[in-house]
């Protein structure tokens, strides 16, 4: 399933918001964009369902690796008790038992190594279908506005057949989008709970903003721009 996965959204974030709002012009824009932003947010819940999975694994084997390695401090004290009251043949179990304690910690360790690798890898792939959402976002809006100017430049406000003017009519279309964005919910969060999403949403923008602070700092830091 990851070669899916990452595939899956390697097509969706590669895809050119700009290529698809030129070929949905003169079409019905909205339907298009619901349906695309609708296949954003599946593809961020199907990515969290599989971060779920993996944190999930890490931590059994995180909790299993802590009780291996307790296990095997424990055999090396019962090893030199055994020793000490004479029972070499308790110590003997006692090793043999340490020997497949050993056996299976670094699988352990491996285990868990690969779960962190794979959150990181999951949890990028959701920064990415969230970029991209806003992307599509802008883009359509970007291109509501361009309609808006060039209506107000040409001065089409005639209302042929009792009709809605142009910028009318894109008045209508920006309020239509905006009520697009209220019905898909926050960005990335389709198909979840609305009060659970809200919280996520916001937990999501905060993380973000903190992130372009840390770049911010960063790149004062390299200036020597501490103001």
């Amino acid at each position: 399933m990851a070669d899916t996965l990452g595939a899956r959204v390697g097509r969706i974030v590669s895809g050119s918001a700009h290529a698809l709002i030129d070929a949905i012009e003169g079409a019905m824009p909205d339907a298009v964009i619901q349906q695309t932003l609708r296949e954003i947010d599946k593809a961020v819940d199907d990515v969290r369902a599989e971060l779920g999975r993996t944190l999930a694994s890490k931590h059994l084997a995180n909790k299993r690796l802590t009780e291996q390695s307790s296990r095997h401090e424990e055999l090396s004290g019962q090893t030199e008790l055994a020793l000490r009251e004479g029972r070499e043949d308790l110590a003997r179990a006692a090793v043999e038992h340490q020997l497949d304690v050993e056996a299976q910690i670094p699988v352990l360790e491996a285990t868990v190594a690969d779960a962190v690798k794979r959150e990181v890898e999951l949890e990028g792939y959701v920064a990415a279908l969230q970029a991209k959402r806003r992307e599509m976002e802008e883009a359509f809006q970007s291109m509501l506005l361009a309609r808006a100017r060039s209506a107000q430049e040409a001065g089409d406000t005639s209302t042929p057949e009792g009709g809605p003017s142009v910028t009318r009519r894109v008045e209508n279309a920006t309020g239509a989008f905006d009520r697009l964005m209220a019905r898909e919910g926050a960005p990335g969060l389709g198909g979840v709970d609305r009060e659970q999403g809200a919280k996520l949403a916001e937990l999501d923008n905060l993380a973000r903003r903190n992130r372009v602070e840390e770049r911010l700092a960063a790149v004062k830091a390299r200036t020597g721009d501490q103001g």
